[in-house]
């Protein structure tokens, strides 16, 4: 069964995704393709007041549009986190495109990197928001990183994941 997970992760997609309260970098570390724009999801009223996805990133905002709100769901005084709903809409949008035309056979990995914020560390609540937050997009496995930017070209998940620490894990 060993044997099978490594083969499984080899083919994975590895998916590392920072976020700032203004910005939001998503890599596919194996293909080196990148998505570096504002974290803004831009939302068309339909009929019944329903809205659907109208755009994400930065070209929305160019076109005011009464019938447009444009969100950022990781805008908030507090916390780097202001809305999961939302905030998984948008990265699912953001993964998509980046993985576009590629055949997907398994479930990426994925490194979430909050990048501002975080003095003292994530707490227990936010920790979890952002592995979910991954988990909910699609990811097979997901470790929480914080700390400098890493470098995509001696990235290794394993590595990451192995220091992945839970704050709410109490020995």
């Amino acid at each position: 069964m060993q044997g099978f997970l490594q083969k499984i992760d080899q083919i994975s997609p590895v998916i590392y995704v920072q976020i700032w309260e203004n910005r939001i970098k998503v890599t596919d570390i194996k293909s080196g393709n990148i998505f570096d724009e504002k974290p803004l999801l831009a939302l068309r009223r339909i009929g019944n007041g329903r809205e659907v996805v109208a755009g994400i990133g930065e070209k929305p905002e160019s076109k005011p549009n009464p019938n447009i709100r444009l969100v950022n769901p990781f805008s908030h005084p507090r916390t780097l986190f202001s809305d999961f709903s939302l905030g998984q809409i948008l990265l699912k949008h953001i993964i998509d495109t980046l993985l576009k035309g590629k055949l997907r056979l398994v479930a990426p990995l994925m490194v979430m990197h909050p990048m501002e914020k975080t003095e003292g560390g994530l707490t227990a609540i936010e920790y979890r928001a952002f592995k979910d937050l991954a988990l909910e997009v699609g990811a097979r496995d997901v470790a929480i990183y914080q700390g400098e930017e890493l470098n995509q070209y001696t990235f290794s998940y394993k590595t990451i994941k192995a220091n992945d620490e839970d704050p709410s894990y109490q020995p």
